[in-house]
């Protein structure tokens, strides 16, 4: 019996492409859902060019019903994956997945992270403090922002001429080349 994932995600979808393209031929596992709570996410295109069906919802839907873990619940998901999804997840879906919902972020926590920690912010916050390395982490989901244990995190060097499309083009190709693996690693665990 394959794996089943759900993919969360808020924006263009990016990370979710490289996740539906490498399960589309596995024998392990499939991406059965991807759900967004952005009815004009890119995200929502990319599931439909790999007839995977999608769930848009609403904040009250999210926050205040069952309806998204119940709709998880019936189409067996083992693992939920938080690829650009920019919300908190609620209590009901953490205890109904315990260490079954991981999230990608763009720098290497535990710097940079939590509330308002996203996208260009990470990366402009990095390049403000001179670092001289950035990265990524991928991390199990909790009730705080970016605060879940550690699963694996990817680095690599800045150089001083580097701009914000830089850093950011280095980042993503990390979380493109390792995602789909840990996610992979991770459900033959389960």
């Amino acid at each position: 019996m394959k794996k089943r994932i759900a993919i969360f995600a808020s924006g263009s979808g990016s990370n979710a492409q490289k996740i539906m393209e490498h399960f589309k031929y596995s024998d392990e596992a499939e991406v059965a859902l991807v759900l967004s709570n952005n009815p004009d996410a890119y995200v929502i295109q990319r599931a439909d060019n790999f007839e995977i069906p999608s769930h848009i919802f609403d904040r009250n839907e999210f926050y205040n019903t069952d309806n998204v873990v119940n709709i998880l619940k019936n189409l067996n998901i083992d693992l939920i994956v938080l690829a650009g999804f920019l919300w908190l997840v609620p209590y009901n879906l953490l205890k109904a997945y315990p260490n079954q919902i991981i999230n990608i972020h763009p720098a290497l926590l535990p710097k940079y992270g939590g509330k308002g920690m996203y996208g260009d912010h990470v990366h402009k916050a990095v390049l403000a403090n001179k670092e001289e390395e950035h990265g990524i982490t991928i991390h199990f989901a909790n009730e705080h922002f970016d605060e879940g244990e550690i699963i694996y995190q990817a680095r690599f060097k800045i150089d001083p001429s580097d701009t914000l499309d830089i850093i950011k083009f280095k980042g993503q190709q990390l979380e493109h080349q390792h995602f789909p693996k840990v996610i992979e690693n991770l459900l033959k665990k389960m």
